[in-house]
């Protein structure tokens, strides 16, 4: 990937992971990124998130490391004057700040955006938040994915409301600030003006809401649990196993997609039967549809299974482990390795696409 961000400074006032997220796009892509943690907290929280089998003795959690690859760090005490001082040297010269303060704490430590752009008129001024109008609250992604429909629609039918096991409302809100910077960037360009871009968690939430909030929005259908199912279509989202026990999930899109699943576990006659003849009676009669394949499925070998499915253009999926997604090309080709502290780290790419 060209360094597309080289002489670009970014300053990162922030924290934890959306705004951290959101700066190592730059720093991947050739910007200085210069990440200032306050010495009087003791520096960014996340340093201190170690799963119990992580070493003790270091100051970097894998957490930390995940986001926060090619950048330097600065520790200043934002309660004194002096270090303030010596941010704002760094904000004159910079083209982007993202910040993710706590209410208030922008205009304690004198860094909200009317003093930033008085310093420097041209820089983009990128301010994460939590609620849209609740900025008295405190929002980590839990509460979001709770407050903004997620958990009440994730999980098995009868287990209780349950979080995604990756923090996506960070990462979502992270992939916001990116395009609102972009954004303002380009129109910077135009303009030579700077901007104020912000982004909170719980819009960027219900931004993605996509096809769950069009099904409330226009035939009052509140989502409900069920699992890896999917509420619209018949055969996503099941998952199957071959007769070594290797779990394959279905994602059948399409009428000629099911007409070829059948085909490959010989069940052709599920075709012509008038309870899975379409999308919607398929759905009806989903229990019984999905007992007769896991049936099937189990009778034939993993490689047929594959093979097969492959060659008829049929979506699928191997269920892959942490251990299995990290040994496979993709995963190889996207870890990134760099010595923080003296302390050697690893984590993917944050940049998913590539420019040619």
């Amino acid at each position: 990937m060209d360094n597309v961000f080289e002489g670009y400074t970014i300053i990162e006032l922030s924290s934890v992971l959306a705004g951290p997220y959101a700066g190592m796009m730059f720093s991947e892509l050739g910007a200085k990124v210069i990440k200032i943690e306050n010495s009087a907290t003791n520096g960014d929280v996340t340093r201190g998130w170690k799963h119990p089998k992580e070493n003790k003795d270091t100051e970097i959690s894998a957490y930390y490391s995940a986001i926060n690859y090619k950048k330097e760090v600065r520790f200043l005490d934002l309660t004194k004057m002096n270090d303030i001082n010596k941010t704002y040297e760094l904000l004159k010269t910079a083209d982007v700040v993202i910040s993710n303060f706590k209410k208030g704490d922008d205009y304690k430590f004198a860094l909200d955006y009317g003093r930033v752009k008085v310093i420097n008129p041209k820089i983009i001024y990128a301010k994460l938040s939590g609620f849209e109008n609740q900025d008295n609250r405190v929002a980590y992604d839990v509460v979001i994915q709770a407050e903004c429909g997620f958990m009440s629609m994730n999980g098995q039918k009868d287990s209780p409301p349950t979080k995604m096991p990756v923090a996506l409302m960070d990462v979502l809100a992270g992939h916001q600030l990116r395009s609102g910077i972009l954004a303002a960037l380009l129109r910077r360009e135009k303009t030579k003006k700077g901007a104020l871009v912000e982004v909170n968690l719980e819009r960027s939430a219900i931004s993605a809401l996509v096809n769950q909030g069009s099904n409330y929005l226009m035939n009052n259908i509140t989502a409900e649990r069920i699992g890896s199912r999917h509420p619209n279509i018949a055969l996503y989202g099941e998952v199957f196993k071959s007769i070594e026990g290797t779990e394959i999930v279905l994602a059948i899109g399409s009428q000629s997609q099911f007409e070829n699943l059948c085909s490959v576990l010989n069940l052709t006659e599920l075709i012509t039967n008038e309870k899975f003849t379409n999308n919607q009676s398929r759905l009806i009669h989903l229990d019984e549809l999905t007992e007769l394949l896991k049936v099937a499925f189990v009778t034939y070998k993993e490689h047929y299974l594959k093979e097969k499915l492959t060659v008829l253009n049929i979506p699928f999926g191997e269920v892959k482990n942490m251990k299995q997604v990290a040994d496979s090309k993709t995963g190889q080709s996207m870890i990134l390795e760099e010595k923080i502290e003296k302390v050697a780290t690893k984590r993917y790419s944050t940049v998913g696409f590539s420019i040619k």
